[in-house]
This record gives C-alpha cells, sequence and structure tokens, in this order.
C-alpha cells in the first residue's frame, strides 16, 4: 500500500514550466503589422521541431485593444483544431516585450501566391481544382463557425476576411485557412463591427462593406468571390480603388457565370450564383449546405480531385516535378528538393 501511495504521488503533477527556445531560420512572410518567421522550436534531448513564428511590430505592441485581439486570436484559434485551418499552437511575449503567435508551418503558397504562378504560366486552373480548393475552405469553415466553448455555448466566429492571401496550400495538396486576426466571437475578441469595416475589400460581403453586422453568411459570400476568382481568372468585384471595389460588391449585378466561361456549367453556375446574394435570405445558410453542393459537383461521378492531385499540381506549378517526371513515375516516390515558405 505505501508503495501504491509513493507511485502515485510522483505521477500526480499540477503543473509543468519549461522554457521553450526558438531559434530563427529566415523571414518568410512580412506584413504591415508582423512578420512571420520559419523557427526551430528546440526541446530536451536535441528535439526540434519547425514551426512558423508571428511576430507583432513594437509599433502595434504598444497599442492595447490591438494587443488584446491579438491574445484573443490565439485563444480562439488554438481551440480550432481541424485538417483545414493552420494550427496555432500558443502565444508568448519575449523578455524584450515582443508578442508573437507560434503556428504550424505550412510548405508551400498562399492562394494569392498560387494563382500569380498560375497567370505567369499563362495556365488555367482545372474546374475541378478551382471547385476543390473552395470546399476545403467551406469545410474550414463549417467547423470554425459550429464552434462552442467548454460549456457547448456556440461562439459564433465569423472569420470576415477570406481571401487569397489567408488561405494556404501546401506542396503535399492540403487547402488550409488563416489568419482569424479580424475574426470575432463571443467574448474572444474586442470588436467594433458597424462601426469600423475589416478585411480586404474585393472579397467582403456586401453587409461588412455596409457597416452591418455580420455573420456566418458573410464568410460564404467571400468564398463565392474567391471560387469566381479561381474559375474567371481575375475578381469580378475588384476595381481600381477600394471605394469602387466597395460599390462594385454593394452595386454590380451578378452575372451569369456561364456566359463569361464556356467550362463553368449550370450547376457550378448555380452555386456561385447562391453564394453571391446580396439577400441573406437566399444566400446558402451555413457552410455546410455550401460544402455538400460543392463535393456534389466535383464527386457525384464517383471520383474526383484529392490532396494528392492538388499536391501534384502546386508542386509542377512551382517547379518542383516536370511534366514528364509526373507521368512517367506515378505510383513511384518522387525526391523533392528543400522547399521554401511563402515569401
Amino acid at each position: 500500500m505505501d508503495e501504491f501511495h509513493t507511485i502515485c504521488s510522483v505521477l500526480t503533477l499540477e503543473s509543468i514550466e519549461c522554457p521553450v527556445r526558438y531559434r530563427i531560420v529566415q523571414s518568410i512572410f512580412e506584413g504591415g503589422m508582423g512578420i512571420v518567421y520559419e523557427a526551430e522550436q528546440h526541446g530536451a534531448n536535441e528535439f526540434v521541431k519547425r514551426v512558423a513564428i508571428k511576430v507583432i511590430r513594437q509599433s502595434f505592441a504598444n497599442q492595447k485593444l490591438f494587443i488584446e485581439n491579438f491574445i484573443g486570436e490565439a485563444k480562439l484559434v488554438a481551440d480550432l483544431i481541424h485538417t483545414n485551418i493552420v494550427q496555432t499552437y500558443h502565444p508568448g511575449k519575449t523578455e524584450r516585450g515582443e508578442y508573437f503567435i507560434c503556428m504550424e508551418l505550412i510548405r508551400g503558397a498562399n492562394l494569392e501566391q498560387f494563382t500569380n504562378k498560375v497567370s505567369e504560366q499563362n495556365r488555367q486552373l482545372p474546374k475541378e481544382l478551382a471547385v476543390f480548393i473552395a470546399s476545403r475552405v467551406a469545410r474550414g469553415l463549417a467547423y470554425a463557425h459550429a464552434k462552442t466553448d467548454v460549456e457547448g455555448k456556440p461562439l459564433g466566429i465569423v472569420h470576415r476576411d477570406v481571401n487569397l492571401k489567408n488561405i494556404m496550400i501546401a506542396f503535399e495538396g492540403d487547402v488550409k485557412l488563416m489568419d482569424f486576426g479580424i475574426a470575432k466571437a463571443r467574448g474572444l475578441l474586442q470588436d467594433q463591427e458597424g462601426e469600423v469595416v475589416a478585411g480586404k475589400v474585393d472579397y467582403m460581403s456586401p453587409e461588412q462593406c455596409d457597416f452591418q453586422i455580420t455573420d456566418k453568411r458573410s464568410d460564404l459570400f467571400s468564398v463565392g468571390v474567391v471560387l469566381a476568382q479561381q474559375l474567371m481568372g481575375y475578381n469580378i468585384f475588384k476595381g481600381a480603388s477600394m471605394k469602387e471595389s466597395r460599390d462594385r460588391i454593394m452595386n454590380l449585378e451578378v452575372p451569369n457565370f456561364c456566359e463569361l466561361d464556356e467550362r463553368i456549367d449550370e450547376p457550378l453556375n448555380a452555386i456561385l450564383q447562391k453564394c453571391l446574394k446580396r439577400d441573406l435570405s437566399e444566400r446558402y445558410p451555413n457552410a455546410d449546405e455550401l460544402l455538400h453542393d460543392l463535393e456534389h459537383y466535383i464527386y457525384h461521378a464517383g471520383y474526383g480531385p484529392t490532396n494528392e492531385t492538388m499536391g501534384r499540381f502546386i508542386r509542377q506549378l512551382f517547379g518542383q516535378v516536370d511534366h514528364q517526371q509526373i507521368q512517367q513515375k506515378r505510383g513511384h516516390t518522387v525526391r523533392l528538393g528543400r522547399t521554401v515558405g511563402p515569401q
């Protein structure tokens, strides 16, 4: 009995405290509010894990509301564990007062870089892959929109910034939604919705542009814009200025996409039309229904694109595997060189 109690006392812990050390490898993205680095996380017994570190610029670190939202984002996303959402591990603060978030490192490119590469090579993204990308984003949103707290109460998450820069495609073919920095969620983020417009104007919903309170349907309009752009090669709402883009989102007549691209048939046009309805009662009510229609479109015949299909395309696009290798070595292992994260 004494031996049993001795073992239990050893195994029962109240807390574990240990410092986590990161070694910066390289800068992989620089934005107005911060810099994202590729880093090595070092642990016991020479453990090393590659991660991404998002560090906030010092000019923003002194703004109380900004830091509250930065920490709120970390708290929100850390509990969003889904294959189509970039995983956040934890926030931190350096001895010099710099705030950072440690995240999953994605070897690949964001959708803007991907789209530019397709254009540079005078190529056209296969229709099925465009729908596949949108379906993976919808899958991630369906999970986030349905997320609850520990007591089972809905968090009411709305991303509010679904655009090409916030969608990552890994060289393995995974599609992941990232950057919930301006998302809204009950109790986790300070929000000025209705007073301030947040997000990238070219992809906003009409209600977001109009300073209205948004719900999950706002994100689905943005998915429709992304899908249309991947199919058409351009964003139909993008104007010469932010004001013009806003005016187009609010007033531009949504075209019949069948007339703009012969690859778009009526079922796909119907999906786009339903995503881009300005009347909320006519738009998709939730991401699950959009996901169902997208997946039915590409898989109803029994076979459609997979992560492997997407991975082959993006590796080929970025010059990691040439066209002949893909045809000749199908079914065999292809050794890839060291990849560099998004710039």
